[in-house]
C-alpha cells in the first residue's frame, strides 16, 4: 500500500507499508480520498515543528469513507464518509477526565507524534469519526482547520457588541475569522500581507482590515476602528513570537487574549502598565474539543460555513512530493491545499 513519509527535514519520500488489518473492538478501517495540508505538515517540513518526530507518515486533515468497522462500533457504518479528530487522547489523566481531551497529558496527534492518513487505508478509532455524509470529501478534509479555529473563539469567547481583532491571515487565522463573524462580534483583521488581507475583505466579507507595517500605526489604526477602545478579543494565529508579544498592547481593558499560535521562542509583554492596569486575561488555546467537530460539520450543511474560497491548491497523491516545496512560496498564494488519493 502507497504511503508517503517525511523521512527528515525537507526530504520526503515514496514508500509501501502493510495493508492494515481487520478493525479490532472499537475501531473502524477508513480510505482516505483527501488530505488537507495545513501550518503543522509545513512546519515538520521546515523541522520547526515542536511536537514532530521523524520519519513520519504526515496527513491529520482528512477526509475518509468507511470500509469496516470492529466490535462495539454503533456511531458509523461502512459507507459513511466522515471527518476524522486526529487527537488521540488516552481517556485516564486528570485532564481527559474533566473533557479536556484537546490537552491529554499523554496525547499524541496522528500524522505530528504518530503516523497519520498520508496512505490510502488506516485504522483508526471509531469514537474519532465524525460522520458527515452531506458533505464532499474536501469539506470534510476541512473540518480539523476549522475546528482549531473553533476552539479558539470559543476561549476568547466575544459577543455581540465587542470588538474581536484576528491576528494573522493563514489558514488558522482563517477559520477563526469564520467563528469571530458567527458571534456576532465586530470582526477586525491584521496581517502584513496584502494578497492575505485582499482575501479576507473579497472572500470572507471582512471590511476592517490592517496592514502591519511593524512602524506602530496599526495600533492607531485599531484605536481609530474600535473608538479607542481597541479589541476586547484578541486571538493570535501568527505563531510569530513577535507579533505574540506585540498583540497585548491591541487588548482594550478587561481585554481577553488568545494565543492559538505556536512559537518555540519566549515572549515578552510589559506588565504593569498594560497587563495588570487593563486586568487582561492571557489564555492558549490548544486543538479542538469534539463537539467542535459536530458542530462545524452542522454549520457547513447548513450554508452558514462557506467552504468554496478555501480550497486554492489541489495536487493528486502521486504529484505531493514535488508540488510541496511550491506551496511554501508566498506568490504560490496557497490559502489552503488538498490532495486526492486515488
Amino acid at each position: 500500500m502507497k504511503a508517503i513519509q517525511l523521512e527528515r527535514p525537507l526530504s520526503f519520500r515514496s514508500i509501501d507499508i502493510a495493508e492494515p488489518g481487520a478493525p479490532g473492538a472499537g475501531e473502524a478501517l477508513v480510505r482516505v480520498h483527501r488530505i488537507g495540508i495545513c501550518g503543522t505538515d509545513i512546519s515538520g517540513y521546515l523541522g520547526k515543528m515542536p511536537f514532530f518526530s521523524y520519519p513520519r507518515i504526515p496527513g491529520h486533515e482528512l477526509g475518509v469513507e468507511v470500509l469496516a468497522i470492529g466490535a462495539g462500533v454503533t456511531n458509523v457504518q461502512p459507507g459513511d464518509r466522515c471527518s476524522v479528530e486526529p487527537y488521540m487522547n488516552c481517556g485516564q489523566c486528570f485532564p481527559c477526565r474533566q473533557g479536556s481531551t484537546n490537552c491529554c497529558e499523554n496525547l499524541k496527534v496522528i500524522g505530528v507524534m504518530m503516523d497519520g492518513g498520508m496512505t490510502e487505508k488506516i485504522l483508526l478509532p471509531a469514537r474519532k469519526l465524525h460522520p458527515a455524509n452531506r458533505l464532499t470529501s474536501d469539506q470534510c478534509a476541512l473540518v480539523e482547520t476549522l475546528a482549531i479555529g473553533c476552539h479558539a473563539v470559543n476561549r476568547g469567547h466575544p459577543v455581540a457588541g465587542e470588538n474581536v481583532l484576528v491576528i494573522g491571515a493563514g489558514p488558522i487565522g482563517l477559520s477563526v475569522i469564520e467563528f469571530a463573524k458567527l458571534s456576532g462580534a465586530k470582526t477586525i483583521v491584521m496581517d502584513l500581507n496584502k494578497q492575505r488581507l485582499e482575501f479576507v475583505r473579497q472572500k470572507m466579507g471582512v471590511s476592517d482590515t490592517i496592514l502591519s507595517n511593524g512602524d506602530g500605526s496599526e495600533l492607531e489604526t485599531l484605536k481609530a476602528m474600535t473608538g479607542g477602545n481597541l479589541a476586547q478579543v484578541v486571538i493570535d494565529a501568527t505563531g510569530s513570537n513577535k507579533s505574540m508579544s506585540h498583540a497585548i498592547t491591541c487588548c482594550g481593558f478587561t481585554g481577553r487574549l488568545v494565543y492559538v499560535g505556536i512559537t518555540q521562542a519566549e515572549l515578552t509583554f510589559p506588565h504593569a502598565p498594560v497587563l495588570h492596569r487593563r486586568e487582561l486575561t492571557i489564555m492558549g488555546s490548544r486543538n479542538a474539543l469534539p463537539p467542535d467537530f459536530t458542530r462545524i460539520i452542522r454549520l457547513i450543511e447548513e450554508g452558514k460555513i462557506d467552504t468554496h474560497p478555501w480550497i486554492t491548491h489541489q495536487a493528486n497523491f502521486d504529484e505531493l512530493i514535488a508540488v510541496f516545496p511550491s506551496w511554501l512560496k508566498p506568490e504560490t498564494g496557497v490559502i489552503k491545499a488538498v490532495v486526492t488519493v486515488p
